[in-house]
């Protein structure tokens, strides 16, 4: 089924195209804030381990948007962590401690690149395809 919502046919591939990476981002930042959940030690791991969780939660909350916004453009948002791995910009791997300033700086950085790419999209979306 086509979605009619005012945005022709290939600028809604074109917008689904661009929110399939950025969701892709999103959910590597996710899996990466989990891990560091799920991992951090030092003396401050109880305040760290609930930071990192209140950042995970967030975090989904945005992937499903992300998702369901590819879908009324009337597109299929990828799933799988292939997908994802594959239409990524960020890296799974992280060089740092597992401590919280090991954490953070690491996380801190995806933040900066994604923010960094949302910035590169934000035009050709709303202005270019008016979405």
């Amino acid at each position: 089924m086509d979605a009619i919502i005012g945005i022709n046919k290939p600028h809604r591939a074109k917008a689904a195209e661009k929110l399939s990476t950025l969701l892709a981002d999103e959910f590597l930042l996710y899996v990466k804030t989990l891990n560091a959940h799920w991992n951090v030690e030092g003396p401050d791991f109880h305040s760290k381990h609930l930071f990192f969780e209140s950042q995970y939660k967030q975090l989904s909350e945005v992937i499903d948007e992300v998702a369901e916004r590819i879908r009324t453009l009337g597109h299929y948002a990828p799933g799988t962590a292939a997908e994802f791995l594959k239409l990524t910009h960020l890296s799974e791997k992280t060089i740092e401690e597992n401590n919280s300033i090991g954490f953070i700086r690491s996380l801190l950085s995806d933040h900066d690149q994604l923010i960094m790419e949302m910035r590169g999209i934000i035009e050709e979306l709303q202005d270019k395809i008016k979405d």
